[in-house]
């Protein structure tokens, strides 16, 4: 029996794709990838839909505007704000007119607090994640309106499950002081352990439902993903797994009960092999791991990291690679 919101044999993207047509990304992740669709993400729009930006426009009174150095706090909400909100009702009128008899899961994506923090300025000053209380305030902001916006996206789909993607590609950095300053002098302090998570915790709980943590770099902090209460990890399995700890802790959260959204197929244009070679990496951890394959409705298959940087024919064949390789998963674990 399958007790994860999506089917055995699923796959899906990580959130971004090429291109500037949103109906037609919409239309391309439902075709190619119908047992667990999201919602595309398209930063070549420009302003506004590059995930910082994207992500930013969800905090509740806490406006942002684009300067040179990059997103910063602004003293009320103006143009580029407007944007950010704009694209997104964009994607969501699309994403609820092409799929509004969907009954299956259905993702979302947001960027989580840790990378916001790392990534924002306040109005004159260093980072966010400079400042114990600014940090503390922009989480709070985030899960209120993570909250807004994962219910409005059930109202429009209401016949769909919908998983939360949070996206913490800065998070080792946070944890371990590696964040610059806005200077690029030095580097920001470390944050704790406990106060990663409870943060994090506290946009999971918002969401009210599933959530899968997408982390992309070498040392994924996985213990704390999960006491945060996440459903899945989704790590890419091409630079995460090669240590013993990694093993042991992979293994400890699998047996826990977290779901591992694998990441393998490359994120740009490359030679794609047969199905079974793209499965093979994760038959192989499976096997070192000790777990019987009947586990491996645990898994879900997706690229190492998000598509816009690949060209439209790749992204596509990417998308229907994956979705073969995790029939070919489930159909034949022994292979």
């Amino acid at each position: 029996m399958n007790d994860f919101p999506w089917p055995p044999g699923s796959a899906t993207g990580i959130g971004s794709l090429p291109g500037t047509d949103i109906r037609e990304a919409v239309r391309t992740v439902l075709g190619e990838l119908p047992e667990l669709p999201y919602l595309p993400e398209l930063p070549d729009r420009g302003v506004g839909a590059d995930m910082i930006g994207r992500g930013a426009g969800l905090l509740t009174e806490i406006p942002v505007e684009l300067a040179v150095s990059g997103w910063r706090v602004s003293g009320r909400p103006g143009r580029d704000h407007r944007r950010i909100m704009d694209l997104l009702d964009r994607d969501l009128d699309a994403l609820a007119e092409l799929a509004e008899d969907y009954t299956g899961a259905v993702k979302i994506q947001v960027t989580g607090p840790w990378t916001l923090a790392a990534n924002i300025e306040l109005p004159h000053g260093d980072k966010i994640l400079a400042d114990h209380g600014a940090t503390r305030d922009l989480a709070g902001s985030l899960a209120e309106g993570v909250a807004r916006h994962v219910a409005d996206v059930r109202r429009r789909l209401p016949g769909a499950t919908v998983i939360l993607q949070v996206d913490e590609p800065s998070l080792p950095a946070v944890l371990a002081a590696r964040v610059p300053t806005a200077s690029g002098f030095a580097t920001l302090r470390a944050v704790q352990p406990g106060i990663a998570r409870d943060a994090l915790a506290l946009v999971v709980e918002a969401a009210g439902g599933p959530v899968a943590v997408h982390c992309c770099a070498p040392d994924v902090p996985l213990a704390l993903i999960r006491s945060a209460g996440a459903t899945a990890v989704a790590v890419d399995l091409g630079v995460y797994g090669r240590t013993a700890a990694d093993l042991d802790a992979l293994g400890e959260s699998i047996e826990a009960g977290l779901g591992l959204w694998a990441g393998v197929v490359p994120s740009t244009d490359t030679d794609l092999s047969g199905p079974g070679d793209t499965v093979s990496a994760v038959r192989t951890l499976w096997r070192q791991l000790g777990f019987a394959p009947e586990r491996l409705a645990q898994v879900v298959l997706t690229p190492a990291c998000g598509l816009a940087g690949a060209s439209p024919a790749y992204a596509r064949a990417a998308q229907q690679r994956l979705r073969s390789a995790a029939r070919t998963l489930v159909d034949y674990p022994e292979g």
